[in-house]
C-alpha cells in the first residue's frame, strides 16, 4: 500500500462500515457525490461491498482508508478508481475526506501519494478527476495536483468537468 508523510493507506473491509456511514451521512460530505445526497444505512453497506469488491475486480485499484499516521484516525478515503467516461476507460483519482478533517492539506496530500504511485508504481499515461464545476475544493485540488480542465461533459446525470493530468 501507499503512505505520504502524514497518511496511510488500507483497503476497506466489512468493520469500516460505521465509519463510511459517518462519512456518508453528512450532507456537506455527501453534497458532490453521486446524486448529491446522503446515502441511507443500506445505500453506504452495498457501497461498502462494492469498493470491497473492486480490489479483486481492478488488479488493487479503488478507494482505500485514508489513516492518520499520528494516532491511527480513520480521515477519510482515496484512491484510484476505474471509470468508463464517454467510452473510454480511465483511471480517476478520487478523494472524501470527513468534515471534521477539512482544510489540513489531507485531500491534496493524498491525491498527490495516488498520482505518484500510478506514474512510479504502474505505469499510468493519464489520471483524470470527475468534478463538479460548483466543488471548489476538489477543484483546488485537481489544480494544485497539476490538472486541468480539458473539457465538460454529462456523467451520470451530472454536469463535471473532466480534469486530467499526464506524467510530466
Amino acid at each position: 500500500m501507499i503512505a505520504t508523510p502524514r497518511l496511510m493507506f488500507r483497503k476497506y473491509t466489512l468493520e469500516d462500515y460505521a465509519f463510511l456511514q459517518q462519512m456518508t451521512a453528512d450532507a456537506e460530505v455527501m453534497r458532490h457525490i453521486g446524486r448529491g445526497t446522503p446515502w441511507s444505512p443500506e445505500e453506504t453497506l452495498e457501497k461498502l461491498q462494492v469498493f470491497i469488491g473492486r480490489y479483486q475486480a481492478s488488479e488493487g485499484l479503488g478507494l482505500m482508508v485514508a489513516v492518520r499516521r499520528s494516532d491511527g484516525a480513520l480521515i477519510g478515503h482515496a484512491g484510484l478508481v476505474p471509470q468508463l467516461v464517454e467510452g473510454r476507460e480511465e483511471t480517476e483519482i478520487g478523494y472524501w475526506i470527513s468534515r471534521d478533517y477539512w482544510g489540513q492539506g489531507y485531500a491534496y496530500e493524498a491525491a498527490e501519494g495516488w498520482r505518484d504511485y500510478a506514474w512510479r508504481r504502474l505505469n499510468k499515461s493519464r489520471l483524470i478527476s470527475i468534478i463538479q464545476p460548483d466543488n471548489l475544493r476538489s477543484v483546488r485540488v485537481a489544480r494544485k495536483l497539476g490538472m486541468t480542465c480539458e473539457r465538460t461533459i454529462q456523467h451520470k446525470g451530472k454536469n463535471v468537468c473532466i480534469y486530467s493530468i499526464h506524467p510530466s
